[in-house]
């Protein structure tokens, strides 16, 4: 951070393939793995995922509205694994890749 390209760089990493893993695996996989009886991680897992549904399900509603629109979203690093996912199953949506933008 105390370099002029700092804050750049570290929003890279967080956009990496490996940071999105490493986020994975920390956590949401982690938790689906818990296991306790009552099911926590699975819970968690679960109150995530549909979190992540309604964020991007509110993003192609607005790209709905105006086709061909443009639409740049900042979120948290350990959502856009599930962004992507999510969008690249949409019809009329094209992903740009974050490095590109973070150029």
């Amino acid at each position: 951070m105390s370099q002029p390209d700092g804050l750049l760089t570290l929003y890279r990493y967080f956009n990496s393939p490996e940071a999105q893993r490493r986020a994975y695996e920390s956590d949401f996989g982690a938790a689906q793995k818990d296991p306790s009886p009552e099911g926590f991680g699975r819970m968690y897992l679960a109150a995530y995922e549909t979190r992540n549904l309604r964020m991007v399900a509110n993003m192609r509603d607005v790209m709905g509205m105006k086709p061909g629109v443009k639409m740049l979203t900042l979120v948290g690093a350990s959502h856009k694994g599930y962004y992507e996912a999510y969008l690249n199953q949409m019809h009329d949506v094209v992903l740009v890749d974050a490095e590109q933008v973070l150029r």
